[in-house]
């Protein structure tokens, strides 16, 4: 094989209090084409560094290859897009070095290189995924649940917004977020999605990224009242995402206003059950 093309999907992570462990894979896609090359070629910094702890891991004959992408998943957004390229990239190794890891194995090397697995776990799996450490748990998602995105016009880096997360919190909101988190989890386990309202609430990293998201409390509180089952900071940002059984066109309407910018974007999607996807 001389080529391959990788499908994959982006993800919204943390789901407020499932922080660097929760995430659902979005049907919002970067295809990834990586090829035999006859000589070294130029790479990003991130492709090159997938590349090298791909080679490293398998211990295969380093070879010269090419790396392009098609995204539709927006970058620095919170949604998923730096996993979505390194997945392309492992995959698309892997496969022309004839397959010397397994799925799990590739989302161990990404989740590495992202530093937290919470996006390379949906995107490699599909679903709603729930990962520790190495283990990683996945529920199919029914397409009766519709995902709101508001896209914002502007990036937030991840590691900009790790830094302003305190070092401790409260005994008492600490009891609180894994209470929530632990909702979230049985409502997607046993797609009784009801029991999600009210659960994204968390005091583990939104209320201290509200300060680079202005509009991030009202919008959340204009996609409840529109009847959203709720809201959050998708990632780290700047994407906030919504969660509805009903009328998303009303809760991307109520979020659009609430945020008071133009700029923004929306987007209405479903989940993806099926995670990375070899295109030859």
């Amino acid at each position: 094989m001389e080529k391959v093309t990788i499908r994959i999907p982006a993800s919204t992570s943390n789901l407020g209090p499932g922080f660097d462990c929760l995430g659902v894979a979005l049907r919002i896609y970067n295809l990834v084409a990586v090829s035999r090359s006859t000589k070294p070629e130029p790479l990003a910094p991130i492709v090159a560094k997938a590349a090298d702890l791909f080679f490293k891991r398998t211990k295969r004959g380093r070879f010269a290859f090419s790396c392009s992408a098609a995204e539709k998943i927006p970058r620095s957004r919170g949604l998923g897009s730096s996993a979505a390229i390194r997945l392309g990239v492992l995959h698309g190794l892997n496969e022309l070095a004839r397959r010397p890891l397994d799925r799990l194995s590739i989302f161990q090397l990404c989740a590495d290189l992202e530093g937290h697995p919470d996006n390379a776990a949906p995107s490699s799996f599909g679903g709603f995924t729930v990962a520790r450490g190495e283990n990683v748990q996945r529920f199919a998602v029914s397409p009766r649940l519709k995902f709101v995105l508001l896209i914002p016009d502007f990036e937030i880096r991840t590691a900009a917004a790790r830094r302003i997360l305190p070092a401790k919190i409260s005994h008492t909101n600490a009891v609180a977020s894994a209470g929530n988190a632990s909702a979230i989890t049985a409502a997607f386990a046993s797609g009784d999605y009801g029991n999600l309202r009210g659960a994204f609430v968390d005091q583990l990293h939104q209320p201290f990224r509200a300060g680079l998201i202005s509009f991030l409390p009202r919008v959340i509180t204009a996609a409840e009242s529109a009847g959203a089952l709720g809201a959050f900071l998708s990632g780290s940002g700047s994407t906030i995402c919504a969660v509805t059984l009903r009328d998303p066109r009303k809760v991307a309407a109520g979020v659009q206003h609430a945020a008071g910018s133009t700029s923004t974007k929306i987007a209405i999607t479903t989940a993806d059950n099926r995670g990375v996807q070899i295109r030859n």
